[in-house]
């Protein structure tokens, strides 16, 4: 089982997050276990809200708009592509997930969302259209 860990994080929060030698320090830490453990298929930190840019999509046209966004409530900061095997073990890994220690007055949240692969989506996917899915997937595979 894929799982997306997804560090959520809001304008406020991004603002007053001083990235400290620590805090990296504790992350590495907890990608290199990640790594040990072989389930880590990829993570990275994201930049800032204010590098964003959104496309939104209505009534036929697009939109494009730059960060940030004041009325964004919560954006994904960053994240990792896991695969274990089983949603506990999902569980599990986040909860070890570096975060603010007792005391502090700072937040963090985690979302874990399984990744669907094609046959998921049951006979609802016609087949034809899950064997050109798993064709493209071979294909970005083995050029990576």
């Amino acid at each position: 089982m894929r799982y997306m860990m997804s560090i959520m994080s809001d304008p406020q929060a991004e603002a007053d997050t001083e990235m400290t030698p620590e805090i990296f320090e504790a992350m590495a830490a907890y990608n290199e276990e990640l790594v040990k453990a072989g389930v880590l298929l990829a993570g990275d930190g994201l930049a800032p809200s204010t590098e964003a840019t959104r496309v939104t999509f209505s009534n036929g046209r697009s939109t494009v708009t730059d960060g940030p966004f004041a009325e964004a409530k919560e954006f994904i900061a960053g994240y990792w592509i896991i695969q274990v095997s089983s949603p506990e073990e999902a569980v599990e890994w986040a909860k070890r997930c570096p975060h603010p220690s007792e005391g502090d007055t700072g937040e963090m949240s985690l979302v874990l969302r399984r990744i669907m692969g094609t046959d998921d989506f049951g006979d609802e996917m016609p087949e034809e259209l899950k064997e050109r899915e798993r064709e493209m997937r071979a294909h970005n595979e083995h050029e990576a």
